[in-house]
């Protein structure tokens, strides 16, 4: 954010609503994308995602006017991550997966995800201080041709013991959905998710910044969070197997909000930063698995991408809302207490939505292992 920031003269508001707006097309398409999957086949679905993705990068690279960020940052880069995110993998695995390691097969694949950001963080800092952020993007953009193979060489047989093919419409699937109040709750509760997430991902280096640290600490900050996220992905996955899902994901909500509580109230330090890094990052996306694997246990897998991505619409609606936040709150009072404030109540308020889910599984899947 900063460096482009600087370079262009833009102020941090105009950038945020081009990422905020990045979440929101991956969460606005990732329905179709899941129908997408289905009807055309998930290794081309994610390939095409990674094409698309890659372009967006690539303009990026290019942009001098707000537009065309908005639209290769925003429209191109937040399309192609729709097919080729978490949304559809997350579908292909809980399809794929023996129906009593689901969650833990999910939370690995989470986990992985963040293993990627593990890795690019340190190269793009690296680049943006060697070069610029120009020469990064370029760099980034090539890298992601790597996700075309990969995504083509993906095996989509499903586990004998998994039955997808229960006789129910795309549309019947839809209003099972709509009318059950647990899929409302668990959608509601994964807008805070995305809320936190968004902020954070795109704010809390320029937070750390702005308090004194260094740019360094806040690219450490962020290579922390991933490194943890990937014991906490996978541990909520494991957990998520063993114990109520909806009760983890209460636990989970209530630590994100006292974590960043006590954040906000300590002396800022590198030590300060890097416990919060290590704490934040072993509850990041630790609410995946719970949350994925509650659709396919209420539901079924036949749909899962397709129910999953509805889900994750609402959790990009709130990472739109805290990035886009985020920038226009610290360019109208010139601090983020308030964001904080806000991301504190609304974990509370997640918490107690997910205690009266009703988690059972339907009745037709009842003698239909799914």
């Amino acid at each position: 954010m900063l460096p482009i920031t600087s370079d262009l003269d833009w102020g941090r508001e105009q950038l945020s609503v081009a990422f905020a707006t990045q979440n929101l097309m991956i969460g606005l398409v990732a329905p179709f994308a899941g129908v997408l999957a289905v009807c055309w086949g998930a290794p081309r679905t994610v390939a095409l995602g990674g094409v698309i993705f890659g372009l967006g990068i690539l303009m990026m690279s290019q942009s001098s006017a707000p537009a065309t960020m908005f639209f290769g940052a925003g429209i191109m880069v937040g399309f192609g991550l729709s097919a080729c995110g978490l949304p559809v993998i997350l579908a292909i695995i809980s399809q794929v997966s023996p129906p009593k390691k689901r969650s833990v097969w999910v939370g690995i694949a989470t986990a992985c995800a963040t293993g990627g950001q593990l890795m690019m963080v340190p190269l793009s800092q690296t680049l943006l201080i060697s070069y610029d952020w120009v020469i990064t993007l370029l760099c980034l953009s090539i890298l992601t041709g790597i996700i075309v193979p990969l995504a083509l060489s993906i095996s989509t047989e499903i586990f004998p013991n998994s039955n997808k093919k229960v006789d129910i419409s795309i549309a019947q699937a839809i209003r099972e959905a709509a009318a059950h109040r647990g899929f409302m709750l668990l959608t509601a509760g994964f807008f805070v998710c995305g809320f936190h997430v968004g902020f954070m991902a795109v704010h809390l280096p320029a937070y750390i910044i702005d308090r004194g640290a260094s740019s360094m600490i806040g690219a450490t900050a962020l290579m922390l969070i991933a490194l943890f996220n990937m014991a906490g992905a996978a541990g909520s996955g494991w957990l998520a197997d063993k114990i109520s899902k909806k009760y983890l994901l209460c636990t989970i909500y209530l630590l994100r909000s006292l974590t960043i509580f006590i954040f906000i109230l300590s002396p800022m330090g590198e030590i300060t930063v890097l416990i919060f890094a290590t704490l934040l990052g072993l509850l990041w996306l630790s609410t995946v698995p719970p949350t994925s694997g509650l659709v396919s246990q209420i539901f079924g897998t036949r749909y899962m991408g397709m129910l999953y991505g509805v889900v994750y619409l609402s959790h990009q609606l709130g990472s739109f809302m805290g990035v886009w936040s985020g920038g226009l709150i610290f360019d109208t009072i010139g601090d983020y207490k308030a964001i904080w404030i806000i991301s504190i109540i609304l974990g509370f308020f997640s918490a107690l939505l997910h205690l009266p889910i009703n988690d059972q599984p339907l009745k037709r899947l009842a003698k239909v292992s799914v």
